[in-house]
């Protein structure tokens, strides 16, 4: 089987984010971001998406999701919507956006 010609694939950003408020666990982080879009867009938006959470407060409280470029707008939304992480108040703030993972880490994680 053939793969896709890259005019045929669908487009992806990475959205970098920050939370500001009270420290978070980062596996509890990812996992309360995930069910919030999940609230946010359903599974039919979420799968169409095709959200990912790539880097999620590993050693900050930085981290980088994945999105299909139609649903970027979307993506912000949803994140802005959320509150609360895990009984604790948080903001969740959109630092920037890049279309290659490598200019997003450089540009938006090592401020």
């Amino acid at each position: 089987m053939k793969a896709l010609l890259p005019s045929l694939r669908e487009k992806k950003r990475y959205l970098v984010f920050k939370l500001i408020g009270n420290q978070v666990n980062a596996r509890t982080a990812k996992n309360e971001i995930y069910k919030n879009l999940l609230n946010f867009l359903g599974e039919l938006g979420i799968s169409r998406a095709n959200i990912k959470i790539i880097d999620n407060c590993l050693k900050t409280d930085k981290g980088i999701i994945k999105v299909n470029v139609k649903y970027l707008n979307d993506l912000k939304m949803g994140l802005g919507l959320i509150k609360t992480l895990n009984d604790k108040d948080v903001i969740v703030d959109v630092i920037g956006v890049s279309g290659i993972l490598k200019k997003a880490k450089q540009k938006f994680m090592e401020e």
